[in-house]
């Protein structure tokens, strides 16, 4: 009896031996045969060779700020303080990105698409319009800047197409369409940014001072910012109309900073203006400085009689061109010539005027 098991067990393991030797066997297993892609759609390769025109005049921007070792020996170091995007602008190797890119950096330094590293020097910046220039301190051969469009022509639905370093990943391209114009930002003052392209192409952390390019490869706008309550792209990208770039970026390069008109006066805050003469459209003159623009123009300030406050006189319009407050005023008067003039009108007891003030640069 006992043999008969053995037997029987011997049996059944060599029957279950050979079952799973059968299937580990290796299997004559190819890989399968490729389908032919064709040719790329046209969108596609307007798409892909936008990209390649593109990329070399975009840069990867990291900076350092220097910190205090300890508190007893005072040793300085440099440690990281960010990242950014930027492009090259010239062939002297000016570089455009986003003020707050490089703000409170001690050192930056460029990583051009070939991979080669060089350090930068500030030039000037307009925090107003978060907009920097930095130059590379030794120029490299062959730079290409990027080619120049027009924002004032875009249209919504307009594709567009970004190129930035995401979260320090170099050369990365997102495509979308302008999704509105027209919007306003708050800069690094608190200063509003008129003008500005909303688009849902993707921008996220890092992007920022990127290119956004129309589907000619033409830079129309800077990337700055993105709207969304967790820091990453949610579908609402802004940036930097490209004709507020080109006025303001000769600029900077040629004085290290934006040049503006002075009118020569102190704007009233709006809540102190409705809490004394009700709800206006304007704005209205405070102190008028003497000798200045407005005083020569004849504006007249908030003045007093008895224990009555006069109102000054209330701008409400530049060369034909509503304007509501002080930063709509600001960019009306930035978007005309120094040496020229502008015509206010203004609202003065009342009465609606017409006053030709000259645009001088403001003093230091």
């Amino acid at each position: 009896m006992r043999r008969n098991v053995l037997i029987l067990g011997l049996l059944s393991v060599g029957l279950l031996a050979g079952w799973c030797g059968h299937a580990l066997a290796p299997s004559p297993a190819k890989p399968r045969p490729v389908e032919a892609r064709g040719a790329l759609y046209e969108w596609e390769k307007i798409q892909v060779q936008r990209f390649k025109e593109a990329a070399p005049s975009v840069v990867y921007i990291t900076t350092t700020e220097e910190r205090a070792r300890d508190f007893f020996g005072l040793d300085v170091v440099e440690v990281p303080a960010g990242s950014g995007t930027g492009f090259i602008w010239d062939a002297e190797g000016h570089v455009v990105t986003n003020f707050h890119v490089i703000q409170g950096a001690a050192r930056a330094f460029i990583t051009l698409a070939d991979g080669s590293r060089h350090e930068a020097a500030y030039v000037g910046g307009a925090p107003d319009k978060d907009l920097a220039v930095l130059l590379m301190t030794k120029t490299p051969p062959r730079l290409r800047p990027i080619p120049l469009g027009a924002s004032a022509d875009l249209q919504v639905g307009q594709a567009v197409l970004a190129i930035g370093n995401p979260f320090g990943l170099d050369q990365t391209l997102t495509t979308g369409v302008v999704s509105a114009l027209g919007r306003e930002i708050q800069s690094v003052t608190q200063r509003r940014i008129s003008g500005v392209i909303q688009t849902d192409a993707a921008i996220n952390p890092g992007n920022s001072g990127g290119p956004l390019l129309d589907s000619a490869g033409r830079l129309v706008g800077v990337n700055t910012a993105i709207q969304s309550p967790s820091g990453a792209s949610a579908g609402i990208g802004f940036a930097v109309p490209v004709d507020t770039v080109n006025r303001v970026v000769p600029q900077l390069i040629a004085r290290g900073k934006l040049e503006r008109a002075d009118l020569g006066f102190e704007p009233v805050a709006p809540r102190l203006v409705e809490r004394a003469f009700g709800p206006q459209k304007g704005v209205m003159v405070g102190k008028v400085y003497r000798g200045g623009p407005a005083a020569r123009a004849g504006l007249q300030g908030v003045g007093a009689e008895g224990r009555r406050v006069l109102p000054g006189d209330l701008i409400q319009a530049v060369n034909g061109k509503a304007i509501e407050d002080w930063d709509s005023l600001l960019d009306a008067i930035e978007a005309l010539p120094l040496g020229g003039s502008a015509q206010l009108d203004i609202q003065r007891e009342g009465r609606r005027m017409r006053v030709p003030v000259r645009l001088e640069a403001a003093r230091e």
